[in-house]
């Protein structure tokens, strides 16, 4: 190996950081349930260490000294943070690609791109102040101190990056628990956050993680005593064990969002976005289209646009085969199925290989048309895999639509002229995101308006959450003074 100069810029010491996780990345992924005492020593250190009693202590210390800065200063370390990110964002989503083996690396930058830029920040807190006769009352955002986060091993990077901006804007320090499975792109990231925080003059470990996450370390982090509030993004089993933790939990848990096409839509846009939704990053975020519900007398025209658009039609006989090899159990019509682990996220040209279907180049997304009660319609199933499905009206596509998210709350999307009905799926469905005429990523702020956030916390009401959701409110008030009208 190359011996390495004693004096070493920023920058070198970055990418001797992430190639020591390219490395890392090429051994053996961690057990669950292996020692956090089992950490390597080059592990360790930047905001890592071996047990969740250590990261939660030094993350204590690094709120008290956030605690002692301006808002000024807060401002330029959430500066700094997004700076880095933007600056390390290529390496991280290669990084999370080789680790993991889910999505396109191209998608996750695009992802990484997007919360480091679009993430709100300390801007969104305004303090209110209220006078009258009896005095004034000020009211303002307060964080609650150390926050245990748990993130997903399909969003690894963009959810670390959105909940430390969010988090830290709001006064609040962190410890992750990261999937097993995106440790080492999740330690770099974290390696990262600190520099760049500490390189802007706040506190060291304001941004923890034990460096071999576990179930049981999970656990112990949702009950430590040090921790006030939880960010959970997961499943359904992690957000129910959150929600009976006997602390405030802010959850996102699983979707299956639906789509509904109908007469009035321009089919030409429907297709080309809902491609592009549905293949993003192979259909692992938990806001892109799982199913599409289209009106009778337009579908096969919708199917040849999606064609067009790069999509693979599969055949009834094809869709056979494709069933066996995504489903490891089949529960039956109008019931959500169990699929195979071994092909989340993977491109599609993989998925249909699996099955013997021999396909010309790489196409972004498989599609079949299946009844109203194919499990496709009804399972979350993370690949780009994409049933569509018609019924004979708007009203019936609407009602369907809402029936197959599960009543998640999550996501849902509509394509459609007619404000009336573009109007009543969105009342209808109650999802915390909603995306009209264009594809569900929009809805996170990619090509459409607004903050983003990787943590969709529909389970506990939330919904995009941001700074304002990991603070508090607090109030002081003076009586009988301060009023000057």
């Amino acid at each position: 190996m190359r011996e390495i100069e004693p004096r070493l810029s920023d920058r070198e010491v970055d990418r001797i950081a992430v190639k020591l996780a390219e490395r890392l990345v090429t051994g053996a992924l961690p057990v669950v349930g292996e020692s956090a005492e089992a950490a390597p020593a080059a592990a360790l250190g930047e905001g890592l260490f071996a047990t969740i009693d250590d990261a939660v202590e030094a993350a204590a210390l690094a709120f008290r000294g956030l605690e002692s800065t301006t808002l000024e200063q807060r401002g330029a370390i959430i500066a700094a943070i997004r700076q880095a990110m933007v600056d390390s964002a290529e390496e991280l989503a290669s990084l999370a690609h080789q680790e993991t083996g889910l999505g396109r690396s191209e998608d996750k930058l695009v992802k990484n791109l997007l919360v480091s830029r679009k993430t709100s920040g300390p801007e969104v807190f305004i303090p209110q102040a209220v006078t009258g006769d009896n005095g004034l009352t000020l009211t303002e955002y307060a964080p609650y101190g150390v926050i245990g986060a748990i993130t997903p091993t399909t969003n690894p990077n963009a959810t670390i990056i959105c909940n430390t901006i969010a988090m830290v804007s709001a006064g609040n320090s962190i410890v992750f628990n990261v999937h097993p499975n995106a440790r080492h792109c999740s330690m770099t990231n974290i390696r990262l956050l600190n520099r760049a925080i500490v390189q802007a003059g706040g506190p060291a470990n304001v941004v923890c993680g034990v460096a071999n996450p576990t179930i049981d370390s999970a656990q112990e982090l949702m009950r430590h005593p040090g921790v006030r509030l939880l960010a959970v993004t997961g499943g359904a089993g992690v957000v129910r064990e959150a929600m009976t933790s006997g602390k405030r939990a802010i959850c996102a848990g699983p979707g299956n969002p639906p789509v509904v096409v109908d007469s009035t839509a321009d089919l030409e846009l429907a297709g080309r976005q809902i491609v592009a939704g549905g293949s993003f990053d192979n259909n692992i975020v938990c806001t892109d289209e799982k199913e599409v519900i289209a009106v009778d007398g337009i579908v096969d025209d919708l199917l040849r646009q999606m064609e067009r658009a790069g999509a693979y039609q599969l055949d009834a006989a094809e869709l056979r085969r494709l069933e066996k090899v995504i489903f490891t159990e089949n529960r039956g019509p109008g019931r959500p199925s169990i699929v195979n682990k071994d092909l989340l996220g993977k491109n599609a040209s993989v998925i249909l290989a699996a099955a013997g279907i021999e396909v010309r180049g790489d196409p972004r997304l498989a599609v079949a048309r299946v009844a109203n009660d194919h499990p496709l319609v009804w399972t979350e199933q993370m690949m780009p895999v994409m049933p569509v499905t018609s019924v004979p009206d708007v009203g019936q596509a609407i009602e369907l639509a809402r029936a197959a998210e599960h009543g998640y709350g999550h996501s849902a999307g509509m394509y459609s002229r007619d404000i009336e009905a573009l109007s009543k799926m969105a009342r209808v469905i109650n999802t915390s995101i909603f995306t009209k005429n264009g594809p569900f990523y929009a809805g996170l702020g990619e090509g459409g308006e607004g903050h983003t956030s990787f943590t969709i916390a529909s389970p506990t009401g939330e919904g995009l959450t941001g700074p304002i959701s990991f603070s508090r409110l607090r109030r002081c008030v003076l009586v009988d003074h301060f009023r000057i009208v």
